[in-house]
């Protein structure tokens, strides 16, 4: 499980999203999230669907680390699912006590499902192809307004950008610890679920003592290369809106026209 978790992965590449200026792909991102929930029948959110698929072919990724990306929330997919098919209205394709289900809880099950795996193929679609470096960029360009109201920008996108980089490095010292237990004959997949939290407690102790180790040698090694923030700091790489970034600012604004079209004209299907 540890090792299918894939947030915060940087894939290197030469698609054309991966050239695209990331501060266009942070603000078209939280864009599509906005309105994978604003579509409210399966004709729009299977435009939807098909603008993630897209945007899934355009990044060059193997499609197996965007499924290996949806192992470590499967079971919240599946656990959401059986609430909201129990939920739906009108007469009963199956009675189990006091539980119902029909044609509208399962249409509203598969609805719920579409969105929350767009949710995470488009969120990886941005981190896989956003060097963390990127990202910083365009965190820190986009917030810049709010150095007018005093607000360290910089150092907020820093921290972002390093909580976001270090996820795969944590889940790697995760599973070497585990791995370490378990030579030493830990037992750590039987038993309740109170033994297996117990069980936990040594891997918890030495994953805490690494991560505030590897801390404090980043604040170390900035200290010694005299980072001082964001006060007269200037950029290796100036970011450039060119000719392709418009063009799918253009073709995400038209699929978010078509959903609000297709909301007004074809409502309540779900």
């Amino acid at each position: 499980m540890i090792r299918d978790i894939t947030l915060g992965q940087f894939v290197p590449g030469k698609s054309i999203l991966h050239r695209i200026d990331p501060r266009v792909k942070l603000l078209l991102t939280f864009l599509v999230i906005v309105f994978l929930f604003v579509a409210g029948n399966f004709i729009s959110m299977g435009l939807m669907v098909a603008f993630v698929l897209l945007a899934m072919i355009l990044s060059g990724v193997s499609l197996r680390l965007y499924l290996k990306s949806m192992k470590a929330i499967l079971f919240i997919v599946i656990f959401t699912s059986l609430l909201n098919l129990f939920y739906g209205s009108g007469e009963p394709l199956v009675q189990l006590g006091f539980l119902k289900i029909t044609l509208d809880g399962i249409l509203r099950a598969a609805y719920i499902s579409l969105r929350i795996i767009c949710l995470v193929f488009i969120s990886s679609v941005l981190t896989f192809t956003t060097s963390p470096t990127d990202l910083t960029d365009a965190l820190e360009r986009l917030m810049k307004p709010l150095r007018y109201i005093k607000v360290p920008v910089h150092e907020i996108a820093m921290m972002m950008t390093i909580a976001l980089r270090f996820v795969p490095t944590l889940l790697e010292e995760t599973d070497k610890i585990m791995s370490a237990q378990k030579a030493r004959g830990a037992d750590l997949e039987s038993g309740g679920i109170f033994q297996r939290i117990r069980a936990l407690v040594p891997i918890l102790i030495p994953l805490f003592v690494s991560a505030f180790r590897r801390a404090y040698d980043l604040a170390m090694a900035m200290e010694c290369r005299c980072y001082h923030g964001g006060d007269g700091r200037t950029k290796m790489k100036q970011l450039h809106l060119r000719s392709h970034d418009y063009t799918i600012i253009a073709v995400t604004i038209c699929v978010c026209a078509g959903v609000i079209l297709i909301n007004i004209f074809l409502p309540g299907m779900v």
